[in-house]
């Protein structure tokens, strides 16, 4: 393994996660004399269309840091490695859960990745708000969020809900839409996109009317992670649904009385759909490293990596009985492990498989839903413009099943 030079692309980049990175390659350097490895780390914001431009121009990595809407992308391209054979050996491979396994075939039923943690939506709320606002329960039914959005933002200069309108929104979208369907499913029967149907549209509606009513701030329509959950610590805002990632920033800087977390609102149902995705580390077929490339991974995701990488960077862990660590064993994480064991609430996993899911994602379902704010276009409009994408890349993907 002498003189062996790695190279690992990072996409969900911020300096603490990179940091956590980085002393996990330093740890896997000293136990692998001759092996180095090279960091890149991306910008999210333009991380697609970087890493795409790097693959199409032959500058390929060994190891990529791989979020779940491209996976299909580049497996179906046959880039990436199929790692059945590398975890079938591996001696923490046993240990992996159920969920990660199956996560991590989702693109045509073999790993091309391994989920390095999963990021399930549940709904940040601020007590302090809602106490002056005279809301005296979190709200559980969409009604009643609605309901509470608008006492809020009846105080000056504050707000229900921390919109995600910019960069990274589309889970918001989907799991209004969802919810308020009452159905996770994203496709009929006969192959055509749920998305534009009456009920759907009332959960697209929904966020709407939340923005045009003035229960998020006027910017939102442009905010991204790092601003909604700025919104959230700072008292501008009485809600925010996101991933256990956000937990880090917001308990660094609100008073744990402050603030609490709970699952999604439901429905007319009775059900919520919060989403749940993952990222993890894939192999490049490119690579002249494919044994080191594997230990590479098979080091970030070990079950002691892997609880140290949750921690700091604020994910569901991968290995069976990683819930039971102290630090997920808390009032911060309650919301997260309700919705996971809780009748009413049902993840909901994005169509990812779909070859082009990414591009839908971060170029036409960000531009079409800041024109449905602004109300450049209605509801219905957005929604007949997703499903007639959905459906025909859905049938794409069908015609490759036979």
């Amino acid at each position: 393994m002498a003189d062996t030079n790695l190279r690992l692309v990072e996409v969900i980049t911020s300096p603490e996660r990179t940091e956590v990175l980085a002393a996990q390659v330093a740890q896997f350097e000293a136990d692998n004399p001759g092996v180095t490895v090279e960091i890149t780390s991306l910008p999210w914001g333009q991380a697609f269309e970087t890493l795409a431009t790097m693959v199409a121009g032959g500058d390929i990595p060994d190891v990529v840091e791989m979020p779940d809407r491209w996976l299909a992308l580049y497996a179906g391209a046959g880039h990436l490695v199929d790692l059945e054979g590398h975890i079938a050996e591996w001696e923490h491979g046993g240990t992996l859960t159920d969920k990660t396994l199956a996560m991590g075939r989702l693109a045509g039923g073999t790993a091309y990745t391994v989920p390095y943690g999963f990021y399930l939506r549940a709904m940040f709320y601020n007590r302090t708000l809602l106490d002056e606002a005279g809301v005296s329960e979190p709200p559980s039914t969409m009604d009643e969020f609605m309901e509470a959005s608008a006492a809020v933002s009846a105080l000056d200069g504050k707000y229900g809900y921390c919109l995600r309108g910019g960069p990274g929104g589309l889970n918001g979208w989907m799991m209004m839409a969802t919810t308020m369907s009452g159905s996770p499913d994203f496709f009929t029967e006969d192959g055509q996109s749920t998305i534009n149907q009456p009920a759907s549209v009332d959960g697209i509606q929904y966020l709407i009317d939340l923005y045009q009513n003035g229960y998020a701030p006027r910017d939102a329509v442009n905010w991204g992670f790092n601003e909604i959950v700025a919104g959230f610590y700072s008292g501008t805002c009485a809600f925010l649904d996101q991933d256990p990632d956000a937990l880090i920033a917001i308990a660094s800087r609100m008073d744990a009385d402050d603030f609490a977390v709970m699952p999604m609102p439901t429905g007319p149902s009775g059900m919520a759909f919060p989403t749940i995705g993952y990222a993890g580390w894939s192999v490049f077929t490119a690579t002249e490293h494919e044994e080191e490339s594997w230990d590479l991974v098979a080091h970030l995701a070990s079950p002691e990596s892997n609880l140290t990488w949750a921690r700091e960077v604020g994910v569901i862990p991968i290995h069976q009985g990683a819930e039971m660590d102290p630090h997920f064993r808390t009032d911060q994480f309650a919301g997260w492990f309700e919705t996971l064991n809780g009748d009413a609430y049902e993840p909901l996993i994005m169509p990812t498989y779909l070859e082009q899911f990414g591009y839908f994602a971060d170029a036409i379902a960000l531009e079409t839903s800041q024109q449905a704010l602004l109300g450049d276009i209605t509801a219905q409009e957005m929604a007949d413009i997703w499903a007639e994408f959905l459906t025909e890349e859905y049938g794409r993907w069908q015609a490759e099943q036979q």
